[in-house]
């Protein structure tokens, strides 16, 4: 992986990842390189396996002032003038739309730490996480209704699962801003705090807590209630019957009884790294 510029990435020594948005002076807003960067940063902890929790935290006033508005008239071309054009259109936000897939779908649980302003395109990228928390000035906003489009990149098919949807169309169809108090009184962050170095604190801490826990019971809880989500309870409960039937461990079980007992870590293995079949050979 190259050295992210849009980024900062360490791994503790207690298997917990921080990714951190760098570019402050320009409210970290999202373009072509903050795209491609991403990718390849969720990409290589989903392959390693090392880290088996994830904080997205920010710097500077605002988490991000989402989407680049410069993107659209120079990096992106947005064709609107033939069925070809139109097409291609689609064909890039899907693209997109799978960069922030990835935090849902990456192997450890995802924790968000968000201050000031969660605009536009951030808005899609933290409904894409487990867990987020929040200053009290924090505020979300669906900008983009603002400057004339739809929010295509999961805010309108996320938001939804996490908040009531009357609000949801309040937000996407007024673009005004959802602060903090109410975020979390609707159950889109899981806590307010007063400073942002007060939350950072709380989401690393929660970050060791999940990283404490075997990884593949983690990994297969996410990947339960996450199914769980979009399916009935009886397609869940048989997935559920599959899932456990494939992970379960006697010895986590074990040592994680007996570390309690003994008021200790428990030991556990990573997950395994992945490795690409196109890169075998």
């Amino acid at each position: 992986m190259n050295t992210p510029t849009c980024f900062s990435l360490n791994l503790t020594d207690d298997h917990v990842a921080h990714l951190v948005l760098n570019r402050p002076e320009a409210m970290n807003t999202m373009h072509p390189t903050f795209w491609r960067e991403l990718d390849e940063v969720l990409t290589h902890i989903h392959t390693e396996g090392t880290a088996r929790a994830l904080v997205i935290s920010s710097t500077g006033k605002h988490f991000s002032a989402g989407m680049a508005l410069e993107t659209f008239s120079g990096a992106i071309a947005m064709d609107d003038q033939s069925p070809e054009g139109r097409a291609a259109i689609f064909d890039l936000l899907t693209d997109m739309q799978a960069t922030f897939t990835k935090i849902e779908n990456l192997r450890c649980p995802v924790i968000c730490a968000i201050q000031g302003g969660c605009i536009g395109g951030a808005v899609d990228m933290v409904t894409a996480a487990c867990i987020r928390y929040a200053t009290a000035d924090a505020f979300f906003c669906v900008q983009e209704i603002n400057i004339g489009m739809v929010a295509d990149v999961g805010t309108l098919q996320r938001l939804p699962k996490l908040i009531p949807f009357a609000v949801v169309k309040e937000m996407a169809y007024t673009g005004r801003r959802l602060p903090a108090a109410r975020a979390l009184a609707y159950g889109l962050v899981n806590e307010v705090f007063d400073t942002a170095d007060a939350m950072l604190a709380a989401a690393l801490q929660c970050a060791r807590e999940i990283a404490s826990k075997p990884p593949i019971a983690i990994w297969g809880t996410k990947q339960a209630v996450t199914y769980a989500r979009d399916h009935s309870v009886e397609d869940s409960l048989r997935q559920m019957g599959w899932l456990q039937g494939a992970i379960w461990s006697n010895a986590h079980v074990r040592e994680s009884i007996t570390a309690m007992k003994e008021k200790r870590a428990g030991g556990f293995s990573s997950l395994s790294p992945l490795q690409s079949f196109k890169e075998l050979g």
